[in-house]
């Protein structure tokens, strides 16, 4: 047998005096089991993910790409006698082909393959020696299993054990030996829920109410202030735009500018008022589709446009309608699912049971659009017309100048490009000689030619033939002014099903143009089945993942939740629930607090609530060294939550504490302050950034606009939402540095804030308590307050010695006010705020 080449197919395989031995010894190791263990190894939990990770390569769903005709993923192919031997023979290890091969002293018959670099740990061999032993119970991946509350029960001990998430946290941490940390202080608190629930630090009169307020219940009473905020809705959103890849222009080049920001104000007013998670998503992916649909139902279905759009020249219009409608797919599927459904594109899952027919009749929900693919249009229908009365009366105003306007050059054009009857004048002999823009332009008639078309052909025609020129470039500006007026006006991309449904079919290897077998709209047939009697639309998908029967939707969103609090998931992969997801340590947690969520009606104030105020959540995130050992990522929750703010939070930070923030709500992406050339350079110098000025320039990060091809330089740790993404990243390297000591955001943040320090008070101490305060809700303590006013004195003495560095710095960005009458002071200051600014614990939820 050939090394590598798998199980024997038609005979017994011979095994070596090392072989033998090797199979005693699990037989003695099975034997054993009793005594070193009181349960059988968990299929799901500790079997399957060696399996999966180790042998589905080879021999999991893929069938392009497995060998010996086996399968490990499925029960009956993996325990089916094989001509004298078994795979798997249940309570015999001895017996068991996999039990010898994984533990065979010879490179040739070594499973995993010795070529392949996955190598067995001694415990994960025991594992699956004493799981075969057992009987080899099977079992299904725990994600795919139904959903079922959890019973809550007390350790009987802790004060917190009438809180379901403290009673699960408690039975674990006691499980392994660990205790949980006491509550943190009451005004870090504070800080920390208020930063999680709106984006924002809490203001100084918030924390001492909080602090004044003794009574029971005070925590729950700031939560309930928190979430009936309006500024909880606005938080919320942030996850959901990356989820959904919102942006304010198509991407690609060109990267022209969209209108869908009513959409991204829509899911500000759904989260702020409490729509229920499975209408929220209902009418994201099918709001067109219910009975007399609003128009707030149908905005909603801007979700699933908000993919990119490629305009790029000679990009096959049918290729990129493919794409749009696999984005949404892959996005549907990531977002409710998290399944990497992607992954069967070209073939079928190589992990989990989904085959290459299960993704495109997926797909098949989204391929019934009327949309084509053709052009870049950011505007492309379906669309809902938001624009105003006065709008539509200016565009009809400008397309009756263009009537005219158009014969002339069509009149004239017979004259300069003569040519025969019904052709184009790009056809004509005096087109020749002129590159292909031009030829391209002279190809369609003169009413479809783009601005920037128009005006390539009169420069390049002007001297041969300026009165032609001249009529182009009339033409040429009336076009410009009708796009201009286009552009302003709202117009959202939405969905709609075209009246004949288009097929749809499996691609071979994802391509395009080579369809194969046609297929009806379905779900992966792993999972549990649409109703009967279903039109099997995308109304229909939306209720089938909110089904009784659906194990995935309240997991993966819970999940999710969680992880936006706690930093990482209760199950890590958040992206991924297949069978290469992590095993989740808090597995009954995760499932109660999915039943819960889905019991209440899927409510996600009241999810949100029972997180917040466990004491789970509130426990102190001091890193003791037993933890840093034992737990240094937190997954036993033996303490609070502690990372770093995402970059959007830690500048609305800046803005709130600095009193510049402007809580304006909605409306078209502003454009705050970004290094001179950064478009530029992305589009040829075809786009240039201009700035806002005045309140825009502090609105919340949520409306910042936000260009595909190169997003908003201020974030950083940032997906380009060219797909969706909901895994955060996290990282702390030096250039984060540079941006919050150096951009005008945080210097003038700091220079504002440094002046109502000064107001605040004319000694040193309440000045930096009031710094302390805005920043951190706490005063400073002895030590911070030595070190930050040693500086201060430094600084001051500083800017004295050089006056025009002090006037450089209290002159950056936009905000005027009276400067204090010692700029040298101010100045000073300027440089503690942008130091506490820039502070770990500030940058950082503690």
């Amino acid at each position: 047998m050939k090394a590598g080449s798998g199980y024997p197919s038609s005979s017994r395989v011979r095994l070596r005096p090392s072989h033998v031995f090797a199979a005693l010894a699990a037989t003695l190791v099975a034997g054993g089991e009793a005594s070193a263990t009181d349960r059988d190894p968990d299929f799901s939990r500790e079997i399957l993910p060696i399996l999966s990770d180790n042998c589905f390569h080879c021999h999991g769903p893929d069938a392009s790409h497995r060998k010996a005709k086996l399968r490990l993923d499925e029960e009956p192919d993996a325990k089916a006698p094989r001509q004298g031997y078994f795979i798997i023979k249940p309570g015999d290890s001895a017996e068991s082909e996999l039990i010898n091969r994984i533990n065979s002293s010879f490179d040739d018959e070594l499973m995993p393959p010795a070529d392949s670099n996955k190598r067995l740990s001694p415990h994960q061999k025991d594992l699956l020696t004493r799981w075969v032993a057992s009987g080899a119970r099977w079992g299904r991946h725990w994600s795919f299993t139904p959903l079922t509350r959890p019973e809550v029960s007390s350790d009987g001990r802790s004060s917190t054990a009438g809180h379901p998430v403290d009673a699960f946290v408690r039975q674990h941490l006691a499980a392994v030996r660990l205790a949980p940390a006491a509550e943190a202080s009451r005004s870090a608190l504070i800080r920390r829920v208020t930063l999680d629930l709106t984006g924002l630090p809490p203001t100084p009169a918030e924390v001492a109410e909080f602090l004044a307020d003794r009574e029971a219940g005070a925590f729950e009473r700031v939560v309930d202030r928190l979430l009936a905020s309006p500024a909880y809705g606005e938080r919320m959103a942030w996850d959901w735009l990356e989820l959904a890849r919102y942006a304010d222009t198509n991407g690609y080049r060109g990267d022209l500018t969209r209108t869908m920001w009513p959409w991204r104000d829509w899911v500000v007013k759904a989260f702020n008022e409490n729509l229920a998670y499975d209408r929220f998503t209902l009418w994201q992916l099918a709001g067109d589709l219910l009975p007399h649909a609003t128009t707030e139902q149908i905005l909603a279905t801007a979700f699933l446009r908000n993919h990119a759009i490629n305009g790029e020249a000679g990009r096959i219009a049918e290729e990129n309608r493919i794409d749009y409608v696999l984005d949404m797919t892959e996005t549907t599927s990531t977002a409710w699912l998290g399944l990497t459904l992607g992954c069967a594109r070209c073939h079928d899952h190589k992990f989990d049971p989904v085959t290459q027919r299960d993704y495109y009749a997926f797909s098949a929900f989204f391929n019934r659009t009327p949309v084509d693919g053709s052009g870049g249009d950011p505007q492309t229908k379906p669309v809902l017309d938001l624009s105003t009365t006065a709008q539509r009366a200016e565009l009809a105003a400008c397309e009756d100048r263009l009537a005219p306007l158009q014969a002339a050059v069509d009149e004239l054009e017979l004259a300069v490009f003569p040519r025969p009857p019904g052709e184009p004048a790009s056809k004509s002999p005096a087109a020749l000689g002129f590159n292909g823009e031009i030829l391209g332009a002279l190809d369609k008639a003169a009413h479809t030619r783009s601005a920037e078309k128009l005006l390539a052909l009169a420069e390049a025609i002007e001297g041969a033939q300026p009165a032609y020129a001249a009529a182009v470039r009339r033409l040429h500006a009336a076009v410009a002014a009708r796009d201009k007026l286009l552009g302003a006006m709202v117009r959202v991309m939405i969905m709609a099903d075209a009246p004949k449904p288009r097929p749809a079919h499996v691609l071979d290897r994802g391509l395009y143009n080579r369809p194969l077998a046609e297929v009806a709209p379905g779900v992966p047939v792993f999972l549990p089945g649409l109703s009967s009697g279903a039109p099997a639309n995308r109304l229909d998908l939306a209720r089938w993942l909110f089904s009784a029967e659906n194990p995935l939707t309240a997991r993966v969103t819970v999940n999710r939740i969680w992880q936006m609090f706690f930093g990482v998931g209760l199950v890590k992969t958040v992206e991924d629930f297949g069978v290469q997801s992590e095993v989740p340590l808090h597995a009954d947690l995760l499932d109660w607090l999915a039943a819960d969520f889905r019991d209440s009606g899927w409510d996600m104030k009241h999810l949100v609530r029972t997180i917040v105020t466990s004491a789970t959540y509130r426990q102190d995130n001091r890193l003791t060294p037993e933890l840093l050992d034992r737990d240094p990522e937190n997954r036993h929750l033996a303490r609070g939550p502690r990372f770093r703010l995402p970059s959007w939070m830690i500048r609305d930070q800046a803005l709130a504490a600095s009193g510049l923030l402007v809580r304006t709500m909605g409306g078209p992406g502003v454009f705050p302050y970004q290094p001179p050339g950064i478009w530029e350079e992305s589009s040829f110098g075809k786009l240039h950034y201009q700035a806002d000025t005045g309140e825009s320039l502090y609105r919340r990060s949520l409306y910042t606009f936000w260009r595909r091809s190169v997003g908003p330089t201020v974030f950083f740790d940032t997906p380009a939402r060219f797909v969706c993404s909901v895994k955060p990243t996290r990282t702390n390297i030096p250039l984060h540095a540079l941006a919050t000591l150096n951009d005008p955001t945080y210097v003038e943040a700091a220079r504002v804030l440094a002046g109502h320090a000064l107001a605040a008070g004319t000694l040193p101490g309440d000045r930096l308590h009031f710094v302390f305060q805005r920043l951190l809700s706490r005063s400073p303590s002895a030590a911070e307050a030595s070190i930050l006013l040693a500086g201060l004195a430094r600084h001051e003495a500083a800017f004295a010695a050089s006056p025009e560095d002090a006037r450089a710095l209290l002159n950056v960005g936009d905000w005027r006010a009276a400067l204090s009458t010692d700029p040298a002071e101010h100045a000073a200051w300027a440089m503690l705020c942008l130091a506490v600014l820039n502070l770990d614990e500030t940058l950082t939820k503690s």
